[in-house]
């Protein structure tokens, strides 16, 4: 599966307007997938699946179980730390997408 441009853009200002758990599922989506020609970026991936699950996606929560036996410890741990990064930098819109979501 290959997103276009458009398709990305569409999900960054998705996620910028208002961040909820199908937006943060579909960039982890997008990211997991040959992205651009470059391949799949597993710590993106990981991180926006990640977000999605403490929004209560069970895709998401799936897909970060299984990112996890391909990426190294490493790799894990970029994503945990951009994952939270974005949180604090994002904690208002993430707090009334995971209320409404409830």
């Amino acid at each position: 599966m290959a997103f276009t441009d458009v398709e990305v853009q569409e999900a960054r200002e998705a996620v910028c307007a208002k961040a909820d758990a199908a937006d943060l599922f579909r960039l982890g989506l997008i990211y997991s997938t040959d992205h651009e020609d470059r391949g799949p970026n597993f710590i993106e991936a990981h991180k926006w699946f990640s977000l999605a699950a403490m929004m209560g996606s069970e895709a998401a929560r799936s897909y970060c179980s299984e990112l996890k036996m391909e990426m190294s410890r490493e790799d894990l741990t970029l994503a945990q730390r951009a994952a939270r990064g974005w949180m604090l930098e994002n904690q208002k819109k993430s707090e009334t997408a995971t209320k409404e979501a409830a």
